[in-house]
C-alpha cells in the first residue's frame, strides 16, 4: 500500500461548539482513468482512482461519497458539519485497486 499525502482543513480555523464548519479533504492521488498511455512505454496506464470517501466525526458517519474516475488528479472533497464538542474527525478513502487510506484531525471548539 502506497503512503499518500493528505490533509484535512477546517474553515473557519477558530470555531465554537454548535457552529457549522466547512471541512475539506485533500489527497495526493493520480486518479488514473485507464485510458492514458505511458509516454515512455506507450502502454496503457492501469485504472487507479478513488471510488469512495467517508467522513466520520466522533464515531458517526457524517457523509459517504461515491466517486468516479472523472475527478482531477489530487482531488479535494468538501462537506459541512456541525461541531458538537471535542472529538476526532476521520476521513477514509478507498480506491479502485482496494487501497485504503485514513487520516484524522482532532476537533477542539473554542468556547
Amino acid at each position: 500500500m502506497a503512503k499518500r499525502k493528505s490533509l484535512i482543513k477546517i474553515k473557519p480555523k477558530k470555531f465554537k461548539d454548535g457552529e457549522i464548519v466547512k471541512v475539506s479533504f485533500m489527497v495526493m492521488h493520480p486518479m488514473d482513468t485507464g485510458t492514458q498511455k505511458d509516454k515512455k512505454t506507450k502502454e496503457l496506464i492501469p485504472a487507479k482512482y478513488i471510488n469512495s470517501v467517508k467522513f466520520n466525526y466522533k464515531g458517526k458517519e457524517i457523509t459517504n461519497m461515491t466517486v468516479w474516475e472523472s475527478l482531477s488528479t489530487n482531488p479535494v472533497f468538501t462537506t459541512y458539519m456541525k461541531v458538537d464538542g471535542k472529538g476526532e474527525l476521520k476521513v477514509t478513502f478507498t480506491d479502485s485497486t482496494g487501497e485504503v487510506h485514513e487520516t484524522s484531525k482532532k476537533i477542539k471548539p473554542k468556547g
